[in-house]
This record gives structure tokens, C-alpha cells and sequence, in this order.
């Protein structure tokens, strides 16, 4: 085999989505698994679309996973040009050569009559293909209009009463009608080519071995492989490998643009790992043999190989894309770092925080408690500073007294205000500096008085932790409570929970 050369050609339309860095993983694996080279190629041909910096917010994204290229638009390579606005004259003499050899037709159908058709067509529920009105054109019609400088377009020649027959790596052989298949343009009369010119001959000119691309283009390949033969490159046309499309979390079409979840900036800014990200992916299309979920790249690595009929060793069932299975691969992640790389990674990912160089003694309380690295702020904001109050999660705590008898009664109205007078008072006479078992005892010490219900009882340990727990951090959960305590220190506790009590009912006016 020749050295294994595989293409991410990405668009550079918007934002880089979840789903082009699905399919780089793929190519990026092939390649380097075999020693071989791996190509980005920008397909800007679609000037319409083209969105400004778009390109270097895809490197930006590809440098961020790891998945560098040898080739490029930047580096060059020995067939530079890498974008496609670049090799425009490439294009047109291929297209040329189509005509010549009677695959290709020049087109001066008006917008308006194929407007027009479209809508004939659509009010008879046809499928909406050019009706080859130009095919038929005599060589004298179509010199004259190309003297007159009547605007044309290129189109394919699709052959008829053919069945075209595609060969796919993962799914197998699919055979295509060509009388379904439309005369597709090939040159716009911009000059710029079509994706299904430019990525055809791009893909022979720069000797790519495997071509791996979104499951969307199978219905476009079977006019890629009639390119092929009627090129003459038939015996140097590379396998087609189309992974499946990766579903919206409801297995109700594919994730997309228009999805919040899709784009790459929003996982940045939310502190997923790149490789915790790079699993998940593998993760929805292949099962590790050993039933493991969070493995080393290189054990997915292992299970491509190309020099089976099955390219990749992967499922070609569609999956379903789920945030939270993400979010839980991505805390496992976070699980098993070292407290120093945690502390690292947050501090870079912590740009603005006032206090992130103060956060190594904070990190290996909230470890097992987030799953990406934006949890950190809305869990320990509490500690650098004073909490904003809300009444409202003070009336989530309703302390419960157990009486004789088992009988549950609730304290009076402002009963939680009462349990946390008690409990000031207990922090002003504790020794300092505080010991967490000192700090234990003497709260539940307090849980077993005659606290406000009237008569005797005792009021939970569990409800007595949460009072301290909210007047400390003002939310529910937190990491754990006397390690934030020390961490914050005693005199700025009992200045919040003295504030807390001199203030009770007053948070939300």
C-alpha cells in the first residue's frame, strides 16, 4: 500500500462543530496508526458563505485537541495550495477536460426558469432535479452564447439507465439509480468550483488514500465515483468511509449548528477536556473489548484497521449525542488527575478569578464534586467572599424534633432563626483555633437539647449541619462544610452567621 494519506476538509462557514472534530478523530487516527500523513484542506468555495476568521477558529480548535496536521493552508506542502479559492484555475481545467471528453455540458438556464421548474415540479411532488434542458444543446447554440458571453454553468453528464454502485467501508456495497441522480453542477458561473469537483480532484491531485467524510455525503459519492472513471483515475480511487451521524440527544435528527451543545466554544467555556471529549466520541461508535469507558487514545487507536474489509472497526448505527454521559466521562477525567494538574488546569481555565492562585488547598474538596471545570465558581464563590442570601433556600431547612415516642413535630414559625442563635452562640465559645472533632461535638451536643418545639426532644444532626451550612455558603451544597470553614477561617464564620441572625427574614426586601 501507499502511504496512508487521509483529509479533513472543512468549510469555513461559522463556528466548528462537535461533529467536525467526529469525523478529524477518524482521520487523524488512520493516518497516524499507519505511519502516514494527515491533510487539512479548506474548502472555501462557497464564497456566499464564507465567514470571517472562521478558518483560524478551526485551527484554534484542531491545535486545542491535539489533532495537528502535517499539511495544511499554513505549513503548505507539496501540494500546496491548500485552500481551494487558490486553485481555481486547477479546477477550470478539469472541468474542461469533462467537456471535452462529453461528461460535462455548459448550462445558460436563467434563475428564473429553474426557479420556475422547481416550483412545477414541487406543485406535481417531484423531487427537484434539472429537467437537462441544456444537455441537448448543438455545439452551434452553445459557441454562440459563449461568444454573446451568456452567464453558464458546468454541469455532469450523469449517464442514464445505470446503476452505479458505491463501496463503503463501513456499510458495505450500495447501488445508486442514475436516472435519480441529477446533472449535477460541477463550475459555477462565478468560476468557483462545487464541492463535488474541487473535493474529487483535490483528493486524486493530492494522493489521498482514504476518503472519510459525514455520513450526509453518501448520497453525493455515486457522482464522485463517475468523476473518478471519467477522469480515467478508476483504479486509483480510494475507499469511501462514511461514519455515522452523530443524533441530537433525542435520536430525532442530527446534532447541528443550530444546536447550543454542537459548538467547540461552548465546551471550552465550560471546561470539558479536550481528551475527556476525544473518548466520549469513540465512546458512542465503539465498545471497547474490555467493556472500559474511559481508556487511553491509544487503545481506540488500536482497533482501526484498514486492511480489513471493515476500514474501521466501528458501529454504522447512528447514536444518540448525550450531554450528561459526556459531563460524567469528562468528571472522570477530572477524578483521576493529581491535585496539582486539577489546580493547574483550573487556574488556567480560571482567567479572570481573583483568587485562583489561592485555590490549591480549595481543589481536593471539590474534586469529586464537579464534572467540568466551570462547576468550580458557583461551588466556591462562598469561600473568597461573602454569599448573597436568599430566604427562600433557608426555607428548604425545616427542622425536624424528634419527640418520645417518635413523634416528628416542626419548631414554630422562625424556628430556623432560633437553631441559629444556638449555634452562634456555641461558635463564639469554642476554643480556637477549631478542630474539626471538637467542632462535631459540640453541635451535636446542641441537636440534643431542648431546642425551640416546646417540651422535650432533640432537634437532627442532619438539619443542624444544614443551617451552619447556608449561613456559611448561603446554598445547599457545597464541599465539605468544617474544611470550607477552616479554609475561610473562624472570624469571618462568625461574622457571617452573627449577620446571618441579625438579619434573618430581611434577605429578599
Amino acid at each position: 500500500m501507499n502511504q496512508v494519506r487521509t483529509r479533513f476538509a472543512p468549510s469555513p462557514t461559522g463556528f466548528v462543530h462537535i461533529g467536525s472534530i467526529y469525523l478529524t478523530m477518524f482521520d487523524y487516527i488512520v493516518a497516524k496508526k499507519y505511519h502516514g500523513q494527515f491533510i487539512i484542506r479548506v474548502e472555501d468555495t462557497d464564497q456566499n458563505r464564507y465567514v470571517e476568521g472562521a478558518e483560524d477558529a478551526l485551527f484554534r480548535a484542531l491545535d486545542w485537541f491535539g489533532l495537528t496536521s502535517d499539511e495544511d493552508p499554513i505549513k503548505g506542502g507539496p501540494f500546496a495550495p491548500y485552500r481551494q479559492s487558490e486553485r481555481l484555475d486547477i479546477y477550470r481545467q478539469h472541468a474542461e477536460i469533462l467537456l471535452k471528453n462529453g461528461h460535462a455540458y455548459y448550462c445558460f438556464c436563467t434563475k428564473e426558469r429553474l426557479e420556475e421548474h422547481r416550483k412545477q415540479q414541487e406543485s406535481k411532488r417531484q423531487p427537484s432535479m434539472y429537467d437537462k434542458h441544456c444537455r441537448s444543446l448543438s455545439e452551434e447554440e452553445v459557441q454562440s452564447n459563449l461568444a454573446k458571453k451568456v452567464s453558464y454553468v458546468v454541469r455532469m453528464k450523469i449517464p442514464e439507465n445505470e446503476i452505479i454502485k458505491v463501496q463503503d467501508a463501513l456499510m458495505g456495497e450500495i447501488e445508486f439509480d442514475s436516472n435519480l441522480i441529477d446533472d449535477q453542477v460541477l463550475l459555477k458561473s462565478d468560476g468557483f468550483p462545487t464541492y463535488h469537483l474541487a473535493a474529487t480532484v483535490d483528493d486524486h491531485l493530492m494522493e489521498i488514500t482514504h476518503v472519510i467524510r459525514g455520513r450526509e455525503w453518501m448520497p453525493s459519492t455515486p457522482k464522485h465515483v463517475l468523476l473518478y472513471r471519467f477522469f480515467g483515475w478508476e483504479k486509483e480511487m480510494p475507499p469511501f468511509i462514511h461514519p455515522p451521524l452523530i443524533l441530537k440527544s433525542e435520536g430525532q435528527g442530527k446534532l447541528s449548528k443550530r444546536d447550543n451543545v454542537s459548538s467547540i466554544d461552548y465546551y471550552k467555556s465550560e471546561g470539558f477536556f479536550p481528551e475527556a471529549i476525544l473518548n466520549y466520541l469513540a465512546n458512542i461508535v465503539w465498545n471497547h473489548p474490555d467493556g472500559k469507558e474511559i481508556y487511553d487514545w491509544k487503545e481506540f487507536e488500536q482497533a482501526v484497521d484498514i486492511n480489513t474489509p471493515k476500514v474501521i472497526n466501528i458501529t454504522s448505527q447512528a447514536p444518540k449525542f448525550d450531554l450528561k454521559k459526556l459531563e460524567w466521562v469528562n468528571g472522570e477525567y477530572i477524578r483521576k488527575m493529581s491535585d496539582e494538574e486539577l489546580t493547574k488546569r483550573l487556574q488556567e481555565f480560571l482567567v479572570d478569578h481573583p483568587n485562583k492562585d489561592q485555590i490549591g488547598p480549595v481543589v481536593p474538596l471539590i474534586k469529586e464534586r464537579i464534572t467540568k471545570l466551570s462547576d468550580f465558581v458557583p461551588l466556591t464563590d462562598f469561600i473568597w467572599e461573602k454569599p448573597e442570601y436568599d430566604m427562600e433556600v433557608f426555607k428548604k431547612i425545616q427542622p425536624k424534633v424528634d419527640r418520645p415516642l417518635d413523634e416528628k413535630i416542626n419548631p414554630p414559625a422562625g424556628g430556623q432563626k432560633m437553631v441559629l442563635e444556638k449555634i452562634l452562640g456555641v461558635m463564639e465559645t469554642l476554643p480556637r483555633p477549631w478542630n474539626a472533632e471538637e467542632f462535631e461535638k459540640s453541635f451535636r451536643k446542641l441537636a440534643e437539647d431542648d431546642l425551640p418545639a416546646g417540651g422535650q426532644g432533640k432537634i437532627k444532626v442532619g438539619d443542624m449541619f444544614q443551617l451552619i451550612r447556608v449561613a456559611v455558603s448561603g446554598q445547599l451544597i457545597t464541599p465539605p462544610l468544617f474544611e470550607s470553614v477552616k479554609i475561610i477561617g473562624e472570624k469571618e464564620i462568625l461574622d457571617r452567621v452573627k449577620w446571618v441572625v441579625e438579619n434573618f427574614g430581611e434577605f429578599n426586601e
